[in-house]
């Protein structure tokens, strides 16, 4: 009841609102395409108006049509009598209301002002616009190909595509039929003549729910393809107007293979929703029908029928293959809110299937209200005169507010922003009355600027403001009064002389000689115009250039003959219109732009300008490129050249091509300019080097080369040009004794030292080579591998240690962690010595162990002093087999459980301390626990000793090895062992130690031993952790 009652209140209070105002709205009916100066109604009598003879009027009874400013009316109305008459423009109702097919709901309204203010009212007038039969419906093509298969039973139908009539009603289609051919009928090959396809085939017509006709073929015989695959037929389609029209189409109808099952629809009818600000490629809905057929007969086709809008076909698209629909064009509500979407399924031969999918466009606020001013009072030049005098309530100007929004999102409110003596009065729906709230003083306020603000419900909500001019009038008659205070006049250029421009008149409130007027040009009047002084006609006595001068600006002067005379004057403003007589002008017969290889695809390359003397669209030039239009890409509006390409100096240094312009003159003029884009080089190639082509070769240095002699040479290439183009060549790593240098120009590798013995060995250099571009230099760096020695025996060996020099990090020294070939030499000798001296001692112990079980104790005991300080055997000695059978308990001090090897050269600053260890088998151990003074040991070899030799030369003074008991083992150093080859061995051939003699001077030499025989250790020697060290003093490499 309370949802009832405010309804009831509302329009109570909106009925009230418009019978205060003097609302009123007429309903017309009315046939389109009415000739002009057809009578449609009359006002006076139609609305019953009567005048009250105690009211007098200030001025007589009038209808003023009220349209915006602009617009051309369909109807024109009698200002004195109010009848309404159609206007040379007709009313053509398929224009006017475009996708509307329901002949109750064309409309056209326009708003008619009955004046003075005494008996004012504003009538809106509908007209209801009705349809005649002035267009054919028409097939969408003039064949129409059908496909049948062989199979087909009888009184089977097949879909006709239909006929398209922009007409409703009874004016629409009414009526499909074939037609019977006028002739006998002829047998051609492969064909029938119509009236075998008529005898063959029928024709029905269905009618939609919505009432479209659509016409569907039956099948009346059997089919047989390999006696006639095709059918050719005329169809005729009619509409029911008087006289009716028509048109036809050719009908061919193809027998084709069997195909069993027609496409069947998941779902037939499908409804969404879609906002209308939904981007282009959305997927509104997604088809789904199946066929039970196999092969190329399952193959199902998706489009839409040609029953939907062509306004649908613009908006929305279809995959032929998966049945996706798409949206193709931004969609708008206001537009059309709803599309109903006919989608056919065909296998290719059968009947297709149908769907409908109803898409509804939801609003959004996209929409900003609009305001629609129409003067009810002319304004001048845009502005309304208004006198001071105006009574209470004088209407001004009808203003209508729309908003093309649904719901809240179209509801709009309209008011002024400002206090002003005016208001809006609401009449209609989103329409107010814009009249004086109070009275008006000429002197207080001579003008107003009214701004409307037009606001929606939205959220947020959107605005819209127009400004109204009104000027509010002087009583004071002394003057003449011009009518139009400013004139703007309009004038083509090339006029003839004499050309009448206007007419300017004045009046004055005065009467006799006070009211005569004379026209007079001001001072400031150009001499090319004249003006009559008694009809204020003004005329230009020579031809305008509009490209010399486009405007004048002059007063004319209307004087009285009162006395003393007064007088106004009034701004005239001539505009001269442009005339195409001028060609675009470029600003240079030819350009020339730079631009960086870098510059990205569509990045700006420059700015084409180009003027054009003329104005507006004589003005408006076009740009164009005329050839290489697969590079470049320009603006046609701003001139802006932009790549199509990615650049490369090196491919392709400069590009010419010719550049149109074309103004928008009816007549278009042109011209051309030719355009040179010089591609500038950047740095974006790096250096390559050319030489050392492989980081894995290397150089052989000899010891005897000379300071200052060229031992190698690096060079790069670099595709770049100028300063990105200059190299310069460093040695930024492995050059830690500075024993080489680099010329940064040519790259040469010179020796900048005499080569020392510690200088021999695998030498790697990290040689930079850097461009000077600029902003930032590119660089590349290489390996350059220096083998410092008298020759290259074992290559192979070489390119191994090049090969784990390629594993050191670039900023590691190559040698660090390695041995050098020098004291592998020394480490193969010092296994060799360790492992005589293990057989000498374990062929002591056999011997006097054999020795002891064939003498008496006191011969063993005696025998034992005798050798004392070779071997000392214990309790645990003798009794070695029991003991073998036990845990064996490890001694506190073993000699032999460390061996340590170690360089003498300490004070050589260039060598590194490198330990290692060697693992002594635990056999040996036990049966050395005596006492043995290792110092009568041979420890040093000479290096061109026959083992050693083919393995390794040098020039280079040998180191000397020193064996000495355990050592501890310094922290952070390097534990190696370098293996020695197998057929590297060393034979020791003593049977006792103490027949030896160390006492040589020479520290190469090998103590002499008269003993023979002995015994080889093969195999490598294995590294013992934190036990067993070996300490190496070596130099780098």
């Amino acid at each position: 009841m309370d949802l009832l009652s405010g309804t009831y209140l509302l329009a109570v209070l909106l009925a009230c609102i418009v019978f205060q105002s003097g609302a009123q709205e007429k309903n017309y009916t009315v046939r389109e395409e009415l000739p002009e100066n057809v009578l449609i109604g009359n006002l006076l009598k139609d609305l019953n108006l009567t005048l009250d003879p105690d009211v007098p009027l200030s001025s007589p009874l009038q209808f003023k049509l009220v349209y915006k400013t602009g617009d051309v009316p369909l109807v024109r109305v009698e200002e004195n009598t109010g009848e309404i008459f159609t206007t040379a423009n007709r009313i053509d109702r398929e224009k006017l209301c475009s996708g509307i097919f329901s002949e109750n709901r064309c409309f056209y309204e326009v708003e008619v002002a009955v004046l003075p203010d005494e008996v004012f009212r504003l009538v809106k007038i509908r007209f209801l616009i009705e349809d005649i039969n002035d267009n054919a419906p028409l097939f969408p093509s003039t064949v129409i190909n059908i496909s049948i298969p062989e199979n087909t039973a009888i009184n089977s139908r097949y879909s006709v595509p239909s006929a398209i009539d922009p007409d409703i009603g009874v004016n629409g289609i009414q009526h499909y039929e074939l037609l019977k051919p006028k002739t006998a009928p002829k047998r051609t090959f492969g064909s029938i003549t119509n009236d075998q396809g008529q005898n063959v085939f029928g024709l029905d017509i269905i009618e939609t729910p919505e009432g479209d006709k659509w016409p569907q073929l039956i099948v009346q015989q059997i089919l047989d393809r390999e006696q006639k695959d095709t059918y050719v037929m005329k169809i005729k389609v009619e509409d029911g107007g008087s006289p009716p029209r028509s048109s036809t189409a050719i009908l061919q109808v193809t027998v084709t293979d069997v195909n069993d099952n027609r496409p069947v629809f998941k779902e037939n009818d499908i409804e969404v929703s879609v906002p209308e600000n939904a981007p282009v490629g959305t997927s509104v809905s997604q088809l789904h029908a199946t066929d039970a057929d196999l092969g190329s007969n399952a193959q199902i086709h998706f489009y839409f029928s040609n029953q939907i809008s062509s306004l649908a076909k613009r908006l929305f698209a279809i995959d032929n293959t998966t049945g996706l629909i798409t949206i193709r064009e931004p969609l708008d509500r206001e537009e059309s809110p709803v599309h109903k979407l006919t989608v056919l399924a065909s296998d290719g031969s059968s009947t297709p299937s149908r769907a409908t999918v109803t898409v509804n466009v939801t609003d959004i606020n996209d929409n900003v209200p609009s305001i629609d001013t129409r003067y009810i009072i002319n304004p001048v030049n845009g502005t309304v005169l208004l006198s001071e005098k105006a009574p209470l309530n004088t209407k001004i100007a009808l203003i209508t507010v729309m908003d093309k929004d649904a719901d809240l999102n179209g509801k709009v409110t309209c008011f002024t922003d400002h206090d002003v003596p005016f208001r809006l009065k609401p009449v209609f729906d989103n329409q107010f009355l814009l009249e004086t709230a109070t009275f008006l003083d000429y002197e207080a306020t001579r003008e107003y600027a009214i701004k409307i603000v037009a606001s929606d419900s939205g959220k947020p909500p959107l605005n819209q403001s127009a400004m109204l001019l009104i000027k509010i009038k002087d009583e004071n008659d002394n003057a003449p009064v011009f009518t139009q205070p400013i004139i703007g006049l309009s004038i083509p250029e090339n006029n003839a002389p004499g050309t009448q421009l206007t007419k300017i008149s004045a009046t004055d409130a005065d009467s006799g000689r006070n009211a005569e007027i004379s026209y007079i040009l001001g001072s400031d009047a150009p001499p090319i115009f004249n003006l009559d002084r008694r009809t204020g006609i003004l005329t230009a006595v020579r031809k305008l250039d509009r490209e010399k001068q486009d405007r004048y600006s002059f007063t004319v002067l209307a004087k009285d003959n009162g006395m003393p005379p007064l007088q106004t004057n009034a701004t005239v403003t001539v505009s001269v219109l442009d005339q195409n007589d001028n060609s675009p002008a470029f600003t240079h017969n030819e350009y020339n732009f730079y631009v960086p290889e870098n510059l990205p695809m569509y990045g700006t390359v420059g700015l084409i300008t180009v003027t054009d003397a003329d104005s507006g669209e004589n003005a408006a030039v076009t740009l164009s490129i005329l050839n290489g239009r697969d590079n470049f890409i320009i603006d046609p509006l701003t001139g802006v050249i932009r790549p199509n390409i990615t650049f490369d100096r090196e491919q392709q240094g400069s590009y010419t091509f010719q550049v149109k312009a074309v103004d928008g003159g009816r007549l278009q003029r042109s011209s051309t300019a030719k355009v040179t884009i010089n591609v500038v080089d950047v740095n974006d190639n790096k250096p390559v080097f050319v030489i050392p082509a492989s980081n894995y070769s290397y150089e052989l240095v000899p010891t005897s080369a000379s300071p200052g002699s060229v031992v190698t040479k690096v060079f790069a290439v670099d595709n770049d040009t100028g300063m990105n183009a200059e190299l310069r060549y460093s040695i930024i790593g492995g050059n830690s004794r500075g024993l080489f240098t680099i010329d940064q120009l040519t790259g040469n590798i010179t020796l900048k030292e005499k080569v020392i013995t510690s200088d021999h060995g695998l030498h790697r250099l990290v040689i930079k080579v850097n461009d000077l571009g600029q902003p930032e230099s590119l660089y590349t760096i290489a390996l350059v591998h220096l083998f410092v020695n008298e020759t290259v025996t074992n290559s192979s060996y070489v390119q191994e240690l090049v090969r784990r020099n390629m594993e050191t990090p670039v900023g590691q020294n190559v040698g660090d962690g390695e041995i050098t070939p020098q004291t592998n030499d020394y480490v193969k000798i010092i296994i060799a010595i360790i492992a005589g001296t293990m057989t000498v001692i374990l062929v002591i112990f056999v011997t006097a162990l054999v020795r002891c079980r064939q003498t008496p104790r006191h011969k063993v005991v005696q025998k034992n002093k005798q050798s004392g300080e070779w071997v000392s055997p214990n309790q645990e000695n003798r009794q070695i087999k029991k003991k073998k059978k036990k845990k064996k308990r490890s001694p506190k001090s073993l000699l032999l459980n460390f061996v340590t090897i170690e360089e003498s050269k300490p004070d050589d600053p260039g060598h590194e301390h490198i330990n290692g260890t060697l693992d002594i088998p635990v056999e040996l151990e036990e049966q050395t626990m005596g006492k043995y003074n290792w110092a009568t040991t041979p420890t040093t070899f000479k290096p061109d000793s026959p083992d050693l030799a083919k393995h390794y030369k040098s020039a280079s003074p040998q180191p000397t090895f020193q064996i000495k008991p355990e050592t501890p083992v310094p922290p952070k150093k390097h534990h190696v062992i370098q293996e020695l080859p197998l057929d590297n061995t060393f034979v020791v051939g003593c049977d006792s130690l103490s027949k030896c003699s160390s006492g040589s001077s020479d520290p190469y030499s090998v103590s002499e031993c008269s003993c023979q025989g002995g015994f080889k250790t093969p195999g490598p020697i294995h590294t013992r952790q934190k036990k067993n060290e070996i300490h190496i003093w070596r130099k780098d490499f």
